[in-house]
């Protein structure tokens, strides 16, 4: 969410706000939250809050509002988030989703009682910011107090470092580890969050995700060290979305009893996290996760596997995240702890057993979200062509850093045995 942005980097309908985002709009709510009837706006200025690529369920504004009451004036800096103003596939699929209620409930009510359980506990990790309003009708808007002046920015022109990276880990850990206890202490809590990814209307049928596989298999086709491994992927072209639904879905009908189960983030990936550092000594501080539309019941891997692909750089890809997710592990287990849970502790070798058993969420994600990121973090191609545009997404899988990757991700997918049995 920086705040200097080129308007070149941004969708259509993020450039221009709603007609209906004005002062007398911004107005009726910030006299509601600040308990000011005679609160009026004097100054409302709009910009887009999110490059292009950031966000693709929603679109988001910054506003900076200065206005007055009987104390005095005051400037308060905003994010307004809402769905696409145009018409078409993007618009019709995103109205008939689950995104917004999803997203309201976790900031309004789901993040607010893990927050309050970690503190009950001693710790106090703040895992969302405030919402400072929302609504599904007339239209789905939420707002919050903005980031940005706060210190928080999202890294884009550099690989994430370590320490920023173990943050990010630690705080989905406390996260998971919350949500395990919710789970099994007051399961109907959580029981509206089974929403996930293969959960939205049209998935299936969204071209996007249909031809990400028979891209992947032609690429693999064209180069010569690669070929071997098409006969596995043609083997699961036509079956291994359904089978991964199934994964995905495990936890609503199918449940293991060697499995581990959390609400999930859902999306994580860079572009969903702020980072901050200390003003004096420049020293990391915090990361705060952002964008909750699609947090659902699923197994534990599901963010870590994600993660692989759509966080790490490819050293680290490379291992699996081995060394991350590991340290990710440790503080799952000591938050439990922490926090009184009363089941059998999580161990580290079921949990690898578990991201090796659901492989066909790295098939899909390899063949299908990686060339994508990899695109986006090369500044070649603009996010709405990688979107809708089959010949765009088709030049994305012969990049030289998705090629590079795969084919130093393909040889340790072989050694895991993922290929056997398919």
């Amino acid at each position: 969410m920086s705040d200097k942005l080129d308007a070149e980097q941004f969708n259509d309908d993020e450039l221009e706000a709603p007609t209906w985002l004005n002062p007398q709009f911004i107005g009726e709510i910030l006299s509601t939250y600040e308990k000011a009837p005679e609160l009026k706006v004097i100054d409302l200025k709009i910009t887009p809050a999110t490059a292009q690529g950031d966000h693709y369920a929603s679109v988001m504004f910054r506003t900076t509002v200065e206005y007055v009451t009987s104390k005095g004036k005051f400037s308060k800096p905003l994010i307004i988030k809402t769905m696409p103003e145009q018409e078409g596939h993007k618009k019709d699929m995103l109205s008939e989703s689950h995104l917004f209620e999803t997203e309201i409930g976790m900031y309004c009510q789901v993040l607010p009682e893990f927050e309050r359980i970690l503190q009950k506990a001693g710790d106090t990790t703040k895992l969302s910011v405030p919402c400072i309003y929302h609504s599904l009708e007339p239209r789905q808007v939420m707002i919050f107090e903005d980031l940005v002046p706060l210190g928080y920015f999202v890294i884009r022109d550099r690989p994430v470092s370590q320490e920023e990276l173990k943050t990010v880990f630690s705080k989905l850990a406390k996260w998971h580890a919350v949500s395990i206890k919710v789970i099994k202490e007051r399961p109907a809590f959580l029981k509206d969050y089974r929403y996930g990814l293969f959960d939205m209307p049209t998935i299936h049928n969204d071209p996007f995700i249909t031809t990400g596989m028979g891209s992947f298999i032609e690429m693999l086709d064209k180069i010569p060290e690669l070929k071997k491994y098409k006969p596995h992927f043609e083997k699961i072209k036509d079956t291994f979305l359904k089978r991964l639904e199934v994964e995905m879905q495990e936890y609503h009908k199918n449940r293991r009893n060697d499995a581990y189960y959390v609400l999930c983030h859902g999306d994580f990936h860079l572009r969903n996290m702020m980072f901050k550092n200390n003003k004096e000594t420049g020293a990391h501080e915090d990361t705060m996760l952002v964008d909750f539309q699609i947090s659902n019941l699923c197994p534990i891997t599901v963010d870590l596997t994600y993660s692989i692909y759509m966080l790490m750089e490819p050293e680290q890809r490379r291992e699996m995240g081995k060394e991350l997710i590991n340290y990710y592990f440790t503080v799952l287990v000591a938050t439990l702890k922490k926090i009184g849970y009363k089941g059998d502790m999580p161990t580290q070798a079921k949990l690898w057993e578990q991201m090796h058993r659901n492989k066909y969420y790295d098939f899909f994600l390899i063949s299908t979200f990686l060339p994508l990121i990899l695109a986006i973090k090369s500044n070649t191609f603009k996010m709405h062509d990688l979107i809708l545009n089959p010949e765009t997404r088709q030049k994305t899988y012969f990049l030289d850093t998705y090629v590079k990757d795969v084919t130093k991700m393909l040889p340790k997918f072989e050694k895991l045995g993922y290929f056997k049995g398919l």
